[in-house]
């Protein structure tokens, strides 16, 4: 057991003194084994598309029992998908050619104009959008990611793909020499005090970075333009941060709602949906090997985000196509973007913008980063705080009624999910040194400094590499609708 701290503790399986513990005897520990002939991790696009080309490929030769697994910690597909989202069909189009004839797809909405600001605190200034920049997206389809994953999953069952959600992988498995050998699914059935419930069961055998912030609204029909998409840069960022769409800062994302440019499209309406995500925006320098003996990464995982376009849909169906073509070569073998973090935003924007024009985005070289994100956070002692306006419950909103509508759910009675590595360095060096970040950095705001039993200052996490991430059971997190 790791050592509790504040009001948490942690316990897994493979940390309890099972010998010496009454309440774990009779219980039985052998992993229930499974066999496919390939396992997915993760129902989103890439793995779905992965799922789908590779049954396809594989029906095609006539091995209908080629068995493909998908497996998602979301209690529904597309329950833990949230996207902007506009979607470039070219992997569509290579993975279903008849979607838009045949299939009652949920793809439907297409671009038909984009709009492009620079804010100041009270002013806008528009800049065109000119086919060939990353901001022009003529052509492609505004969608609800979630819907369409959910569609992507129903292709995929149809093919014969096996889809689990609800169950984790927690573990990567190995075989003597190495080679990854498969997963594991999460322990289910832990009480927070470590003793097994009667719903135990043993798991199955089976860069840089950003947040994205997402709602949907129910607007006035009269101010609804089905097809435009409008980005902004500017206020309320400061000079040296970029707002991306909705990726942004936290705070920052409920100020720009604010904006007389901005608040006339959500006047009257009414907020429905609310969520977020991390983002992985390092670029094609931060891409890793993707290879590794018994598996490869794909989608989100390999950083296939294109920052500039801030689209990373296509890139990942197409990289789960290619992964499930390669794939399938093997097993019939063995069988049968920082320039704004140089320059600035507008520095950033101009470097950007010309070399789209110029070179399409393929000048051979990249810019570094130079450094990792959790070395930039600033002494609290160097930095004046934002005084930010108290939500109005109409354009902006708190975190706890935010939180309210993402279908949040987790079973009490089971270990935190997450867990401090070194119980000290929240109150010796982030609270003393930076003020405590780990109460603002969640969008949720699951992370908050909380009385100790011994009356001194406790935290639940941090954000300088102190962590343990554990997966919940049982498909907990949010469940979105569409997002």
């Amino acid at each position: 057991m790791v050592p509790p701290f504040g009001r948490l503790a942690f316990v897994l399986l493979k940390d309890i003194n099972l010998d010496n513990d009454p309440r774990w005897e009779g219980i039985e520990f052998e992993r229930y084994a499974d066999e496919a002939d390939v396992v997915i991790v993760g129902g989103g696009p890439a793995g779905l598309s992965s799922a789908i080309r590779l049954k396809q490929l594989a029906n095609e030769a006539g091995n209908e029992e080629f068995r493909v697994c998908v497996i998602e910690k979301a209690a529904t597909i597309g329950g833990h998908t949230l996207s902007g989202a506009c979607l470039e069909t070219q992997s569509l189009d290579e993975l279903f050619p008849d979607w838009k004839k045949n299939m009652d797809s949920p793809v439907k909405t297409e671009v038909k104009k984009d709009k492009f600001f620079i804010l100041t605190e009270n002013k806008q200034i528009p800049v065109p959008v000119f086919k060939g920049l990353p901001m022009y997206n003529h052509g492609n389809y505004i969608v609800q990611l979630g819907h369409f994953v959910a569609w992507l999953g129903e292709q995929a069952e149809a093919l014969g793909v096996e889809i689990y959600p609800g169950f984790a992988a927690s573990e990567v498995l190995f075989h003597e020499d190495g080679s990854v050998k498969g997963i594991a699914t999460n322990d289910v059935g832990i009480a927070k005090d470590g003793s097994p419930k009667d719903s135990f069961e043993r798991d199955n055998e089976v860069q840089t970075y950003g947040i994205g912030i997402k709602e949907l609204w129910q607007v006035d029909p009269e101010k609804h333009d089905p097809g435009l998409i409008v980005h902004t840069a500017g206020w309320p960022m400061p000079d040296s941060i970029i707002q991306i769409h909705t990726c942004t800062l936290l705070k920052l994302s409920k100020r720009i709602k604010t904006h007389p440019a901005i608040k006339p499209y959500f006047e009257g309406g009414t907020r429905i949906g609310y969520g977020a995500r991390a983002l992985n925006e390092g670029g094609f320098q931060c891409i890793p090997k993707l290879t590794f003996p018994g598996g490869c990464l794909i989608g989100c995982s390999a950083g296939f985000l294109n920052v500039p376009k801030i689209k990373g849909t296509h890139t990942a169906m197409k990289s789960g196509m290619i992964a499930a073509e390669s794939i399938l070569q093997c097993h019939s073998r063995w069988k049968f973007s920082h320039t704004f973090g140089k320059w600035g935003l507008y520095g950033g924007m101009a470097y950007t913008g010309l070399f789209y024009v110029i070179a399409n985005g393929l000048e051979p070289w990249t810019l570094k980063h130079g450094h990792t994100d959790n070395s930039t956070l600033k002494l609290a002692k160097d930095c004046k705080p934002i005084e930010y306006a108290k939500p109005d419950g109409k354009l902006t909103f708190d975190i706890l009624s935010s939180v309210a509508i993402t279908g949040t759910n987790h079973e009490g009675d089971q270990p935190a999910h997450l867990t401090l590595k070194d119980d000290d360095i929240p109150v010796q060096v982030n609270y003393q040194k930076y003020a405590g970040p780990e109460g603002r950095f969640c969008p949720a705001g699951v992370y908050e400094y909380v009385p100790r039993e011994d009356g001194k200052e406790g935290m639940r996490l941090d954000f300088n590499q102190n962590i343990n991430w554990v997966c919940p059971e049982g498909g907990g997190g949010p469940a979105y609708d569409g997002m």
